[in-house]
């Protein structure tokens, strides 16, 4: 392809503004493990992940059942005096609830629970619809959804707390770590390598639009 072939190819891609320095630029198709980098500033304008399907998929059925172990099985275990209890994370915003902490009871459920559930609920949505081009277009409702429930998914706060509580608790009691709380600790892993591996802009490309039209490239940013 000579250099009038790739100028005609460039201008058929949409413009993409640089998030650092606001260039108006038209980006290439990447391969495997591509990077594009803004002109002018340096900034990454794209990365072209090796598998943005699959990769992330097979990530996101490990964090579900992650998830889901940390959320049935006991976090810890606390024995003092010959008395000995144990709680799971929901069992425990229950209790914050009944014992008049509403509010912090409601926070940890829908950031340790409810939100990574439904967020990884969406994301397995997608990634499955879109396995199959072309994708229906409700991927793209979920997708969005997925993006605003990103934000509310912390299990790494709630495991700091919970490391905090546990160094502070071992002075006065035994605690013996369950299984919830090794579980706990592997989700924050996974929903970062997520985060890493996903690539919104493969999505897009296999969303059918109005009409039965496929949409134009759009790089991420």
């Amino acid at each position: 392809m000579d250099d009038a072939d790739r100028a005609a190819s460039a201008s058929r891609q949409p413009a993409v503004a640089c998030p650092g320095c606001d260039l108006l630029q038209c980006l290439p198709r990447l391969g495997p493990s591509a990077r594009v980098r803004c002109p002018r500033c340096g900034e990454v304008l794209a990365t072209a992940p090796v598998d943005p399907i699959e990769r992330p998929l097979a990530l996101t059925v490990a964090a579900a059942i992650v998830l889901i172990v940390a959320n049935t099985t006991p976090l810890m275990g606390l024995a003092v005096a010959g008395r000995a209890a144990q709680t799971t994370i929901l069992g425990g915003a229950l209790t914050m609830w009944s014992q008049g902490q509403a509010l912090t009871g409601v926070l940890v459920a829908i950031c340790a629970a409810i939100a990574p559930g439904a967020y990884l609920l969406f994301m397995l949505a997608v990634l499955t619809a879109v396995r199959r081009p072309p994708a229906p277009p409700w991927v793209g409702t979920l997708l969005r959804l997925a993006g605003h429930l990103q934000p509310w998914a912390m299990p790494e706060v709630m495991l700091l707390g919970l490391l905090v509580a546990l160094v502070k608790i071992a002075e006065l009691a035994t605690v013996t770590a369950g299984v919830g709380l090794y579980a706990a600790g592997a989700l924050p892993v996974l929903l970062a390598a997520i985060a890493v591996s996903f690539d919104p802009g493969a999505i897009w490309e296999r969303v059918t639009w109005v009409g039965n039209e496929t949409p134009p490239r759009i790089a991420p940013r």
